[in-house]
């Protein structure tokens, strides 16, 4: 199987028909797996949250697989829906774009409450008390970081491993997001989720970053700002991959990004990420989607390129040749 044309329909799918809620997604179900899991395995410490990462993750890597061979035993047309029902359901280009547009249409509305209760789905920050421009600043930062953790990294990760390797990742990126928190459960416990999530991410992150210049230069935005931002403010987030495409981003729009935000009750002093400009309006939304879509049509592309000219199969590149 060249895994090329299995990649083409799962991303054309996710493009199409997104994520809706009323149907069964696999990361809902590594939700349970790692409460399970949790249960078992918790100790307040960074050993407890090794054995934690390993046993979730290698609970998924198991149960894709042999469901993978089983669709093999089957025969064609059988793998070939697997791996692109999986990569589908590990890509959120239009997930992301619908989501965050909720916020925009209450924020449109003039009901900023609602556009608070929109937002505070989307990302971990406390939204009961954002005014319309931090409101709108939020959007921005979770547009960026997930063009990242939600589109990038996993394209990334089935062009040089597959659909193993995407699943690999999703399973990362979701343990980081359950427990990869600096609060008083989950600071030892969580910091290996954490941490294999910040190298898994090292990589596609700047790549995230490269790919938003690209594109605002082929969008007729600020590429070159995008570029100097980037090199200036990249490194201006606790995490050492968040901050690349949102510096990208600020430059790219002419905005400021960043700033305090409260996380968990406690307000975090966050450094600021681009050059003040006029304030956030419906413009620069509509700008940050035409850099999401872009990005992830080009890197789509290069991927799907990639796998046809090599001839990979379900390992991707790692299994080539």
């Amino acid at each position: 199987m060249n895994l090329a044309f299995p990649f083409l329909v799962g991303y054309l799918a996710d493009l199409w028909l997104g994520d809706p809620h009323h149907w069964p997604h696999p990361v809902r179900w590594l939700g349970r797996v790692s409460a399970w899991w949790e249960t078992r395995l918790y100790a307040d410490r960074v050993g407890a949250g090794v054995v934690f990462w390993g046993a979730v993750t290698g609970t998924a890597l198991l149960v894709v697989l042999a469901l993978l061979a089983l669709a093999g035993a089957v025969g064609p047309p059988l793998p070939e829906l697997a791996a692109a029902y999986l990569v589908y359901a590990g890509i959120a280009t239009k997930s992301l774009h619908l989501e965050s547009r909720k916020v925009e249409e209450a924020l449109a509305r003039g009901d900023v409450v609602a556009a608070r209760q929109a937002l505070a789905m989307i990302v971990g920050r406390d939204t009961t008390s954002l005014e319309e421009q931090e409101v709108r600043r939020a959007v921005l930062e979770t547009v960026a970081e997930n063009l990242n953790d939600g589109i990038i990294a996993p394209l990334w990760y089935v062009l040089l491993a597959g659909v193993p390797g995407l699943v690999l990742y999703k399973t990362a990126n979701t343990l980081d997001s359950l427990v990869g928190y600096k609060n008083e459960r989950y600071v030892r416990f969580g910091r290996a989720a954490a941490r294999v999530d910040d190298v898994l991410n090292f990589v596609p992150a700047r790549l995230s970053a490269w790919l938003v210049c690209v594109m605002a230069d082929a969008a007729g935005l600020k590429g070159q700002e995008a570029r100097r931002i980037l090199r200036r403010d990249g490194a201006n987030a606790a995490s050492p991959n968040a901050g690349r495409p949102e510096a990208a981003l600020a430059g790219a729009l002419g905005v400021r990004l960043g700033g305090p935000a409260r996380y968990f009750g406690r307000m975090v002093n966050k450094p600021f990420i681009g050059d003040p400009g006029s304030p956030l309006s419906p413009r620069h939304y509509r700008q940050a989607l035409v850099l999401l879509y872009g990005a992830s049509a080009l890197m789509a592309g290069l991927t799907f390129l990639i796998l046809w000219v090599s001839g990979a199969g379900l390992w991707g590149l790692a299994g080539a040749g």
